[in-house]
């Protein structure tokens, strides 16, 4: 019998289910915290105890919270540990030796970062330019579910009112979205009744939806592995993918150290002028912006010069 805690969701509801004799208990941090210092959820017969995406919690400032949840479990001689972890730096490794007794430690690394499954294609835009191909593509092709990601929840935000204007109705996954809201976009993001989600990398978190059509780098991402996590979430399951990236002046500055973790060259692809003029707007009626700051897509009229 097993039961999930998290935070955003019915909190009654989740404390008669802890009522309840458990064999497994999965949650998020916080909310476990609430119900043990609530008398609900008593930790001190954890036989097992799972520490799963170390890293993200570190870089998320999760840690102190994981810390004082094992405080409350039997020592680690006296309990099996599992840490998962995307990376293995000095700083989980430091976490690794604090929390785990006697580690033995198990790396899996695939062959490729990125299955053969996946096309990956860069398209040459500037930052002004952006708007108008991404418009264009969703218009003139029929996507079943695109998933498209931007770097700042504020810029995601102007995408999601640009694109109303054009017609294009789509979901914004920002991390500051109810709970019961998200779980929302997501089951209407599966169903196919949602056919276009933009997402920060914090707000992805946590999207196992299949059959993605396509996934849109609207801005490449700071750090490598990022692009790798983006990407994945097509071509999976044995189904062929599609991941369009615009590579503007300052996508062009991150693009090397992609290239490097994945040890290929890519080529910049210039697309087609018809491509970059914005269609006559068709306003989605009643649409209003979720935020009242209208942030810049980013760029100057200077294309990058693509790959020879």
């Amino acid at each position: 019998h097993n039961v999930v805690v998290f935070g955003g969701m019915d909190h009654e509801k989740q404390r008669a289910q802890l009522a309840q004799p458990i064999d497994i208990l999965i949650g998020t941090p916080g909310r476990i915290i609430d119900f043990s210092r609530s008398g609900n959820l008593l930790l001190n017969q954890v036989e097992t105890l799972v520490i799963d995406e170390a890293d993200r919690m570190l870089d998320m400032g999760f840690i102190p919270d994981v810390k004082r949840i094992i405080a409350q479990t039997p020592p680690k001689t006296s309990r099996q540990t599992l840490l998962f972890s995307a990376t293995l730096d000095e700083h989980v490794m430091s976490l690794a030796e604090s929390f785990l007794n006697n580690h033995q430690l198990v790396e899996s690394e695939p062959e490729k970062l990125v299955g053969d499954l996946i096309e990956q294609l860069f398209y040459v835009v500037s930052g002004s330019e952006k708007l108008a191909f991404l418009v264009n593509l969703l218009q003139k092709n029929d996507f079943e579910r695109v998933l498209i990601f931007g770097n700042r929840k504020d810029r995601n935000s102007k995408l999601q009112y640009d694109l109303a204007q054009y017609g294009i109705e789509c979901e914004l996954l920002s991390g500051d979205i109810s709970q019961e809201k998200r779980l929302k976009i997501l089951e209407n993001f599966r169903a196919g009744s949602s056919r276009v989600v933009i997402a920060t990398d914090v707000a992805a978190r946590g999207i196992h939806v299949d059959n993605v059509s396509l996934v849109v780098n609207f801005d490449l991402p700071e750090h490598p592995e990022d692009y790798v996590h983006r990407i994945g979430r097509t071509g999976r399951a044995g189904h062929e993918g599609k991941s369009i990236s615009l590579l503007c002046e300052y996508g062009a500055y991150t693009l090397p150290a992609i290239e490097d973790l994945l040890k290929v060259k890519f080529h910049g692809i210039m697309p087609e002028e018809s491509m970059l003029i914005l269609p006559e707007k068709n306003p989605i009626k009643g649409f209003k912006r979720s935020e009242s700051r209208p942030p810049f897509h980013g760029g100057g009229s200077r294309r990058p010069r693509p790959r020879q």
